[in-house]
């Protein structure tokens, strides 16, 4: 699988989908299956059996969580403009190679 743009902790908006527009912060990255977890975005309810083993404190109920989205259906804003943006790369002269926006060129 191709590397992925976006990186954990970085700020996205779907791009296509039920949650099309919703922005949000990437929790977890999973390259290999080319997905992301994104805060707020594909909520999902899961229900859960209590276990006893586990935990006095564990109950079993109906529980809402973030579910994966495709990597390729979000983009990555841009924190100057605020806008979607793919992220080009630059290589700095002291050798560095950091991420810019390919809009308004500000360092990601």
């Amino acid at each position: 699988m191709a590397s992925m743009n976006v990186r954990k902790d970085d700020t996205v908006v779907v791009l296509s989908g039920k949650n099309k527009g919703k922005q949000g912060k990437v929790l977890e990255t999973d390259p290999k299956a080319g997905k992301v977890i994104v805060q707020g975005v594909n909520i999902v309810t899961q229900h859960r059996k209590p276990n006893r083993k586990a935990s006095k404190s564990d109950r079993g109920g109906i529980t809402k969580k973030e579910a994966p989205i495709y990597a390729c259906k979000v983009m990555r804003v841009c924190p100057k403009c605020s806008q979607p943006t793919r992220p080009a790369s630059k290589i700095l002269p002291d050798g560095e190679k950091v991420r810019v926006c390919k809009r308004c060129g500000a360092e990601i």
